[in-house]
């Protein structure tokens, strides 16, 4: 028997033990027309092994679909608690939080800064009687939560630790993910606060806290979405992103973390664009480099911090105000993509929202997308059902390459350091160029009909008829916001409120101590977001970004 069969049989019989073990749905799995078919194809490394190409689990989706998370936030906390309901009775199986702008940028809604934007763009959360109010009659012990905030991410997150220890559940009990990835802010999306360097001091904060004290927390996804959005290519999305990761580790060991302690709940949040083929070998390249990367460079000896979990959104940038129902489509072949990529959650964008927040009726639409995916498609019947097609394994490979190819150039910037090299790529406009270049070249080629946008550029019969029933934000809405914030000030214990934001001043003056425990303390004594994020801007300064030519 040759090398190449044993090793073969090695895995197979490896994968077949792993994938004996594993509790099955109670499903069918087999075709529309009775034929039963295998759980996996192909040779090995199969799902389940190193370097998990093909998957992170053995069994894959034969055990558990992924998480239809739903993204939702806007007007008031009251509304935003409606939409989350309507979406947990439709068969949602988790929450996604979407935030209003002043929120994201650490702004009270009756900040001058705020004017026009309260509730606008997702849910306005100025204190943690917002917080209550968002997560009012909803279990916290039995719904995984995602929070996709940045700058302020600690201190929402200390929110998110109050209201569930004020309803009961302890917080080692909570699971979910916030996004927390100020790295990508300086990228690509630009809602950054502090600058770079304490901003990842608070980050690591989290990583120790939550290592602690949060096993089900995930308190770190390293976004790739918005660099895409951004108008990054896949293989810079893809690279970017890993590289944002490589950072982060490298800023919690030298923090004095573990790497085995804290890289099993990093996860990552990708983009599922249109090129329904670069999108599959995106996701299957990232598995690959961050399981041999995490074991031959950063040293990780538990597998399962060789996995890479992750979340993925169909592409909000994808989506047309022309003939929005087209929008439908779109959404259903990316869907299609994250799950023939082995996401573990995933979120649909509703047709409507490139004209505004989506409506209570797209958002079932976009829901009812995913579990057509899941349910009527047979792709959770087989783990990496494309596995050894010739074009998707060249695929895998190129992406790969490509991002090795930006490895290199962050490591030589950094003098072998990623971490440093991401700074430096922030600080020297790297990142930013990259992505303004490869936008610039992809609307060259809509401009000039070369690329086809069904609708946009061709195709456009139709356009005309394309009036819709859209969401409308009451403008009453910023000033009850408003006067609900004044409301909380003034029932609040003052002197307790100041004692808590001087606790975080003399903490973050002290880069040995872990910040969380004092955000904890603020927002409980019903501190105002702005008010702890001024606390802290009397410390680390609030960051400027330099022009880039």
């Amino acid at each position: 028997m040759s090398d190449h069969t044993t090793a073969g049989d090695e895995y197979r019989d490896a994968w077949q033990a792993a994938y004996e073990a594993a509790q099955l749905r109670d499903t069918a799995f087999s075709t529309m027309s009775g034929v039963e078919v295998d759980p996996v194809y192909g040779e090995g490394p199969y799902p389940g092994q190193y370097p998990y190409t093909r998957g992170i689990h053995a069994s894959m989706y034969r055990s558990r679909l992924w998480t239809m998370r739903m993204f939702a936030g806007f007007g008031t906390a009251e509304d935003t608690n409606v939409r989350f309901k309507e979406l947990l009775r439709n068969g949602g199986t988790g929450l996604s939080t979407a935030f209003d702008m002043p929120t994201l940028m650490g702004r009270d809604s009756d900040s001058e800064w705020s004017l026009g934007e309260v509730g606008r763009a997702g849910v306005a959360v100025d204190t943690l009687a917002d917080m209550e109010d968002l997560f009012a009659d909803i279990d916290l012990s039995g719904v995984s939560t995602s929070m996709t905030i940045n700058g302020p991410a600690p201190i929402v997150m200390a929110m998110y630790i109050a209201v569930a220890e004020k309803t009961g559940v302890e917080r080692a009990a909570l699971s979910g993910t916030i996004q927390n990835d100020i790295f990508k802010e300086y990228q690509a999306q630009k809602e950054y606060i502090f600058p770079p360097r304490p901003s990842v001091r608070l980050i690591t904060d989290m990583m120790r806290f939550t290592s602690a004290e949060m096993p089900r927390w995930h308190p770190v996804s390293v976004s790739g979405y918005h660099i895409r959005e951004a108008g990054s290519t896949a293989a810079q999305e893809l690279a970017f992103t890993i590289a944002n990761g490589f950072a982060y580790v490298e800023a919690a060991t030298a923090a004095g973390l573990d790497v085995d302690a804290f890289a099993p709940r990093l996860s990552f949040f990708f983009n599922a664009h249109s090129d329904f083929f670069e999108e599959i070998g995106k996701f299957r390249a990232a598995r690959r480099i961050w399981a041999r990367w995490m074991k031959e460079r950063y040293g990780a000896e538990d597998p399962k911090s060789h996995m890479l979990r992750f979340h993925t959104q169909t592409a909000g940038v994808s989506l047309t105000a022309q003939q929005p129902r087209n929008n439908i489509a779109r959404v259903a072949t990316q869907a299609l993509s994250a799950a023939l990529g082995g996401t573990q959650s995933l979120h649909t964008d509703s047709y409507d929202e490139a004209l505004a927040l989506p409506t209570e009726e797209a958002a079932r639409i976009a829901l009812r997308t995913q579990q057509i995916v899941a349910h009527e498609t047979g792709v959770t019947n087989v783990a990496d059902p494309l596995g050894g097609a010739p074009y998707v394994e060249w695929m895998t490979d190129e992406m790969e390459r490509q991002a090795e190819e930006v490895f290199a150039h962050l490591d030589r910037l950094g003098d072998g350091s990623i971490l440093e090299g991401v700074y430096a790529g922030i600080e020297d406009g790297y990142f930013v160029s990259e992505i303004a270049e490869a936008s610039y070249r992809f609307q060259r080629e809509v401009n000039s009909g070369q690329r086809i946008i069904v609708g946009v550029n061709a195709f456009t019969e139709g356009n005309e008829d394309s009036e819709q029933n859209l969401l409308r934000i009451d403008p009453g809405v910023e000033d009850l916001q408003r006067k609900r914030l004044a409301a909380v000030k003034s029932d609040r214990d003052d002197t307790a409120v100041d004692a808590a934001l001087a606790r975080v001043r003399a903490d973050a003056a002290d880069p040995g101590t872990n910040l969380m425990p004092a955000f904890i303390d603020a927002v409980s004594a019903y501190a105002t977001l702005e008010e702890v994020v001024e606390a802290l801007e009397s410390e680390f300064g609030r960051y400027t970004e330099k022009a880039v030519i």
